[in-house]
């Protein structure tokens, strides 16, 4: 059909087309009419202005819809002219679905399917149509374009649509799996092939070297694996054949296994000689002397090398963990059996892993190499996060149990420190050296905690924060992280809101922002941090991100380093993705800063120049109420990841009974002093069963349980509760040096319970107790 019949059949007269401008016409003479009627009534003038207008509308909206039906029809008479003289089959449906239009190419291949829905017009081409018709008709109606690549018999076929005002324009391309199976090209043996091995479908060439039609791959090859690119015997209708299967998966699972004669004799080599080029795989042939002989687009695709590239093979790969030529040559003199490697492209810009097996053929000249390459690359990142993650993880383990070590030493250390201070006053020659010892024990209970931050995800504690007091405190740290290179300057809003978050959980964002910052910076520069109101009286978008009006306190991390590549900076957020070298970053700082601001109600985003630096931008809720200082009790300080000091109770002698359960003993000792200092009666035990036999005494009065959590043998909740049976009213207190997050649990199966993370003061633990008892 041509263009001008086409155009005419969807662009003819359309009722509702004329439908708005003539109804406008229709009121605008009823009105003219009613003016001459009522010439002399106080309504004529309004309805000589009304009728003015309505004619001005029709003639408007006329002129309007006339013109964008000439546009319309400009654009697809240019389109109707392109697909007149495309050479793949193209078509034009209509709202329906019905075929209305096809080009000389469609009409040659599918005969004159006009009228008839398009999947029955392809059927004989893909085997389930309908299903590809519907839903690429189903994606055009959320984008204006779509296509999709079918495995076929015959090789890939390529459906490419376009929506258009009233139908949809189709593209059928079935060239790029045309060309192997053609009268010009070559017959190879091919069959699709299912994950389980089941063949689905196979062509003409394959039927007729098999002689029958199995159903599996082991009918053909035998039980062990077929792997591509190694040779293997094939059996065939007389008899086995020596042949190199080459493999194509698709994204679906199935795969295409196309079958290359062995290079014994000069027939076989013509035809793995055009098999060569013409396979839809990227593979190479090397010679006896290790040397890269040929290669197809595809593998020179893969490699970034031109056509005539030779050379070793050592040249074009490497990372393999050993010599490439020695791999090349053992395999060249059968040294070593057939299996596959994975090696990364020298060549290319980017990143790109390749997977490589090398067959071993022989022809006249003697034996070379069959190479056939696969892009790994999405397989070697996802190995490398699986490693990445495990050694995450074992880190975080060992992480906890070091700092559940060290807290138990350093509850011991700093609480005899204590016991030591009561005794000394200031003007004792000692207690200078009592106060230095306490401090490098807070300190390396700082350390700790910060490794306790490392290894575990915690749970929020928002509170409400002055950015001015807190940041003042974390420039300390910050100025240590940066080093001496680089210069952190801080600067506030003088209006400056308060906002509602983690302490502990924004200071760690912040400082991984400065830390990426001073690492963008290896030679120095200057690292602002700065906060500042901002009102939006609109909703502001960018990056896929929606961020409501209203007051926001933003944080911004700006830094003169290299900048981030553009095309790079929408996936720094996430998980296991980083800019830096191997080695060098985990890949999951910013994807925590993000699901940390994400977690408190904020937002973050990056702005980036390369050579000149980036800034990070962090959007917090402002908050209308005055930062408060009141400390959540048994809250640890966001800074140095202690537990705030607390000042002793006026009481100093107390009445009450407490079951010290403790495997350390340098922590059972301290604790059990400090308590008795304060008039309380300790009874001891080292272990849970010791705990149990003390509490078989009926008449024992005990008030309070205070026991550590891990221990050998019984645990410290699995003891309690079983005392609780039998002691309901007693009051508990679990200590451990292990993250509070890991023993929520605990404390919520456990009724009058709360929890002392070690490392503890004397004034922590004798507070604690108080406040339980009384």
């Amino acid at each position: 059909m041509r263009a001008e019949q086409i155009l005419s059949r969807w662009m003819g007269p359309s009722k509702m087309a004329h439908a708005q401008p003539l109804l406008l016409l229709v009121l605008g003479v009823l009105a003219l009419g009613l003016a001459f009627v009522l010439d002399d009534s106080q309504w004529a003038f309004g309805l000589w202005a009304i009728a003015a207008g309505i004619l001005s509308a029709a003639i408007l909206v006329g002129g309007v819809m006339i013109g964008r039906r000439g546009r319309m029809r400009a654009r697809l008479r240019a389109g109707l002219r392109i697909m007149e003289h495309d050479p793949a089959p193209c078509f034009c449906t209509d709202d329906t679905g019905a075929i209305v239009a096809i080009n000389a190419a469609a009409a040659r291949r599918f005969g004159e399917p006009l009228g008839q829905p398009m999947s029955r017009a392809i059927i004989g081409l893909l085997p389930n149509a309908a299903a590809l018709v519907f839903r690429t008709e189903t994606v055009l109606s959320i984008q204006p374009v779509t296509h999709e690549t079918v495995l076929t018999t015959r090789g890939p076929v390529r459906v490419t649509a376009h929506r258009l005002a009233d139908g949809v324009f189709w593209r059928i391309d079935d060239h790029g799996g045309a060309a192997p199976h053609s009268g010009d090209g070559i017959a190879l043996p091919m069959m699709v092939v299912s994950q389980s091995d089941t063949i689905l479908s196979m062509n003409p060439a394959m039927r007729e070297v098999l002689g029958r039609r199995p159903t599996a791959m082991a009918d053909i090859f035998g039980d062990g694996p077929v792997i591509g690119g190694r040779r293997t015997m094939l059996r065939g209708a007389h008899g086995e054949m020596d042949v190199v299967p080459v493999i194509v998966p698709s994204r679906d699972g199935r795969r295409e296994v196309y079958v290359v004669p062995g290079l014994a004799d000069p027939p076989a080599a013509t035809v793995a000689a055009r098999a060569f080029e013409s396979l839809p795989v990227a593979l190479l042939h090397i010679g006896s002397d290790g040397c890269l002989l040929a290669s197809n687009r595809y593998a020179q695709s893969l490699l970034g090398i031109v056509d005539l590239a030779t050379g070793p093979l050592s040249q074009f790969v490497e990372g393999l963990g050993r010599p490439v030529n020695d791999w090349v040559m053992d395999t060249l003199a059968e040294r070593v059996p057939d299996r596959s490697e994975v090696v990364r492209a020298r060549r290319r810009e980017e990143e790109v892993f390749l997977q490589i097996t090398l067959s071993r053929i022989t022809d006249a000249s003697g034996p070379s190499l069959l190479a056939v390459l696969h892009d790994a690359t999405e397989l070697k990142t996802l190995e490398q996060q699986f490693v990445q993650s495990q050694k995450m993880q074992a880190i975080g383990e060992l992480a906890g149990g070091i700092a559940h070590d060290f807290n138990n030493l350093l509850t011991a250390i700093a609480g005899h420190c204590d016991l030591l201070l009561l005794r000394h006053d200031q003007g004792d020659p000692d207690y200078g050296d009592l106060v230095q010892i306490n401090q490098n024990a807070n300190r390396a209970a700082a350390l700790v905690g910060q490794l306790l931050a490392f290894s575990r995800k915690q749970t929020l504690e928002p509170e409400i924060l002055d950015l001015r007091d807190t940041m003042g405190e974390l420039t300390h740290l910050l100025n240590r992280l940066v080093g001496e290179k680089i210069t952190l300057t801080l600067s506030h809003d003088p209006g400056l809101l308060p906002i509602r978050a983690d302490r502990r959980q924004l200071d760690q964002v912040i400082m991984n922002l400065v830390v990426n910052a001073r690492d963008a910076m290896p030679d120095g520069g200057e690292v602002r941090v700065e906060t500042r109101v901002v009102r939006l009286t609109e909703p502001l978008y960018r990056d896929r991100a929606e961020v409501p009006a209203g007051r926001y306190v933003t944080i911004r991390v700006c830094d003169q380093g290299h900048g981030i590549a553009p095309d790079k900076c929408h996936r720094i957020f996430e998980p296991f993705y980083t800019t830096k070298r191997q080695g060098e970053g985990t890949g999951l700082g910013l994807s925590m800063a993000y699901g940390i601001i994400k977690q408190t109600g904020g937002y973050i985003f990056v702005d980036s120049v390369l050579g000149v630096g980036s800034t990070f931008t962090i959007y917090c809720p402002a908050f209308d109420l005055p930062a408060q200082d009141a400390v959540v009790p048994f809250a640890t300080n966001a800074i140095t990841g202690l537990r705030p000091r607390l000042s002793a109770p006026a009481d100093d002698h107390a009445i009450g009974v407490v079951l010290l359960v403790e495997d350390e003993a340098p922590v059972r000792a301290f604790a059990a002093r400090a308590l008795r200092l304060r008039g309380y009666t300790v009874i001891e035990a080292g272990c849970a069963e010791e705990a149990l036999e003390k509490l078989d005494d009926a008449a024992l009065v005990i008030d309070l349980f205070l026991t550590d959590v891990v221990m050998p043998g019984l645990d410290g909740p699995t003891w309690v509760r079983r005392a609780l049976v039998d002691r309901p009213g007693v009051k508990v207190i679990f200590v451990s040096g292990y993250a509070e997050d890991q023993l929520d649990d605990v404390a919520v199966s456990v009724p009058n319970a709360v929890f002392l993370p070690k490392p503890f003061s004397l004034a922590d633990l004798t507070e604690t107790v108080q406040r339980q008892l009384h």
